[in-house]
């Protein structure tokens, strides 16, 4: 299994780069994984809350397979424990998905459109985070599920 982070939007603040390095670093050791960028949406001031999602949603879907299992990073979605995320992951490489994506939106979120494509959507919590910093949060997570598939001493608990 690949997985891919499809994300809106570069990551600017130096503190989130390093830290979000750092856990592609380890990820490296588990499973093929990658941050696919998005340029963000040009001239925003003139749009919409809808038609600013709308274009994301055009660049979004652009980047995804018809085979690709796609998971959207969404506050209203599914929350799990680490524990219960790595056992999430294992039914996902056992039920031989071969692209498991997951995709952070912008700013607003996701036009319904990537709401029909998604197979699904993970909450990492019921605060509110920036899409910015969601990113570091799910690659640490990523690494928390692989380290405890593995019976590593990295999550305690």
């Amino acid at each position: 299994m690949k997985i891919t982070l499809l994300v809106v939007g570069k990551t600017e603040d130096k503190y989130l780069i390093e830290g979000i390095e750092k856990y592609l670093n380890r990820l490296k050791h588990y499973i093929g994984f990658n941050i696919l960028v998005i340029p963000d949406v040009k001239n925003t001031k003139n749009l919409t809350e809808a038609q600013q999602k709308s274009k994301e949603a055009e660049l979004i879907l652009k980047q995804i397979n018809n085979l690709d299992t796609v998971i959207l990073m969404d506050e209203k979605g599914k929350k799990y424990t680490s524990v219960q995320f790595s056992d999430y992951l294992n039914k996902q490489m056992i039920g031989s998905v071969q692209q498991l994506t997951f995709v952070i939106g912008g700013p607003y979120g996701f036009d319904e459109s990537v709401y029909k494509r998604a197979n699904g959507s993970i909450s990492l919590s019921d605060m509110t985070f920036s899409h910015q910093m969601v990113r570091l949060f799910f690659v640490e997570q990523l690494y928390r599920a692989f380290s405890i598939l593995k019976g590593e001493p990295y999550h305690h608990q």
